[in-house]
């Protein structure tokens, strides 16, 4: 089963091919994508990259993390999943059930 990796501090000028291109040589990319701001329509300095192999995730983020790219001290490491939470410093309530958090 494949692994979901975070890639941070890329260069506003990083697109997701250069993304993949950048991590094929350390295994199979199933999707590399920048993270573009919707507003401005530019890098928002971060993406994902989709390995197809958990021990070739493993590789990329040993050989790249901490890694100059481009002029920038890359991040690598696993991407955390999408858990709701409830904000800093709310409680949920009792018996409601459709709080906004």
């Amino acid at each position: 089963m494949g692994k979901k990796l975070y890639v941070g501090n890329l260069s506003a000028n990083m697109s997701d091919s250069d993304l993949q291109q950048l991590f094929s040589s350390h295994g199979i990319v199933i999707s590399a994508k920048v993270i573009i701001d919707r507003d401005t329509n530019q890098s928002r300095g971060f993406g994902f990259v989709e390995m197809a192999d958990d021990g070739e995730a493993l590789a990329a983020i040993a050989a790249l993390d901490s890694k100059d790219h481009d002029g920038k001290v890359l991040n690598v490491n696993e991407a955390k999943s999408k858990n709701k939470t409830t904000p800093a410093g709310l409680v949920p309530m009792a018996g409601v059930a459709n709080a906004p958090w």
